[in-house]
């Protein structure tokens, strides 16, 4: 089976980096509120988030070396 593969555009990347970075900032203040009202040290709360903050991160550093690219290339 082949997958067929399209380039996105540099609008398509801006669009995803922006929701990739709206769902890190949601991520981390309902988590953050969550962890309020059950009582929870930040520091704990930010140890369990690292992983998943550091995922997105990546995926956002990977999308803004693409986006760079596709600049460069016009």
């Amino acid at each position: 089976m082949s997958e067929s593969t399209t380039v996105p555009t540099a609008q398509e990347i801006t669009e995803t980096i922006q929701e990739l970075e709206q769902y890190r900032e949601r991520l981390v203040s309902e988590t953050m509120e969550t962890a309020k009202k059950a009582k929870m040290m930040k520091a704990t709360v930010m140890a369990q988030l690292e992983p998943e903050l550091a995922h997105i991160d990546a995926g956002l550093a990977g999308l803004r070396a693409q986006q760079a690219q596709i600049e460069a290339s016009n």
